[in-house]
């Protein structure tokens, strides 16, 4: 299998490379620019390109696939050989689907707390040996790669991001991803350069709602009106309203009462919503409240490191 990467400097697309090199994929790419730490990354793993810029020599019929990353022009020389080609072109998003279409995909979207409630369930399944694949949108502690696909992995954690998936392919990420659970952690309008009104930036979230497999599930912040509104458009699913469990704060920690007391090193209410919907994310999984909260006392944050 030989992917091609078009922009392979870009946070998410530097990662993918890394994660299907890892995979056993032979990668190659290209970029006008690739900075520090896509640079160090892409280096380590050897497959930072050996000369900066594009080059139409990069694509042949030879390659499987072309992975377009949202950076690159649509009149890249190297994009347009490729069309010329009839090469196969995937978004980011879209590839990752395809690597991942015959898992169960848990996909968390939300204007905000997307890469908490991402981190915490990772956290959860780490602890507990669950087996996974992922894809999170920053480089937390303790990864040296924000994506992972294996062959083995039944599930895969995937962050929601509503941007736009590539320069020919305007659909927001998060539509690509066909989830068969979804959280949904709130709404406030974001990206008014791509959604130029919040009746617009709403229709993404709708869409993303119906595009839940049948036999799926919504979980959803109950408090957000808009949230509330959309959760019943897509009628072959099932609905999970979700708010902060009671909870009291005590020596600095935050007591978490949820049938039982546990203690957990996270601050705030929205952190413990988050938790919530990562709790009601690995029941879905088959971890009981028990095991979650337990192997959730040693969350410590979605910290990144860049």
């Amino acid at each position: 299998m030989r992917v091609h990467f078009i922009a392979i400097g870009g946070s998410a697309m530097h990662n993918l490379a890394i994660a299907l090199k890892r995979k056993g994929v032979q990668v190659t790419g290209s970029d006008d620019e690739i900075f520090e730490p896509s640079k160090g990354r892409l280096d380590k793993e050897g497959i930072l390109p050996d000369k900066i810029g594009w080059d139409e020599n990069n694509i042949h019929d030879q390659l499987d696939a072309i992975i377009l990353g949202m950076h690159a022009r649509e009149d890249n020389e190297e994009l347009l050989k490729a069309k010329n080609l009839g090469l196969k072109i995937y978004s980011y998003p879209e590839y990752i689907f395809e690597q991942t279409k015959d898992k169960k995909r848990i996909v968390i979207g939300g204007s905000h707390g997307k890469t908490s409630v991402t981190s915490m369930i990772l956290h959860v399944l780490n602890t507990l040996n669950v087996e996974h694949d992922y894809m999170v949108g920053a480089q937390l502690e303790g990864y040296d790669c924000m994506v992972s696909l294996t062959d083995s992995a039944p599930i895969v954690i995937l962050e929601g991001d509503e941007y736009l998936s590539s320069p020919i392919d305007r659909r927001p990420k998060f539509h690509l991803y066909s989830p068969s659970i979804a959280v949904i952690t709130g709404i406030a309008w974001d990206h008014i350069n791509v959604f130029p009104t919040w009746e617009n930036y709403v229709k993404q979230f709708e869409e993303f709602v119906k595009l839940i497999e049948p036999e799926g599930e919504l979980i959803y912040y109950q408090n957000d009106p808009a949230l509330t509104k959309m959760s019943t458009l897509n009628k072959d699913i099932s609905i999970t309203p979700y708010q902060a469990p009671t909870y009291e704060i005590k020596n600095n920690k935050i007591h978490l009462n949820d049938e039982a007391t546990y203690k957990l090193q996270i601050i705030g209410k929205h952190n413990v919503e988050n938790l919530k919907a990562a709790q009601l994310v690995c029941q879905n999984l088959g971890i009981s409240k028990r095991e979650f909260y337990t192997a959730a006392s040693s969350f410590k944050g979605a910290t990144r490191k860049d």
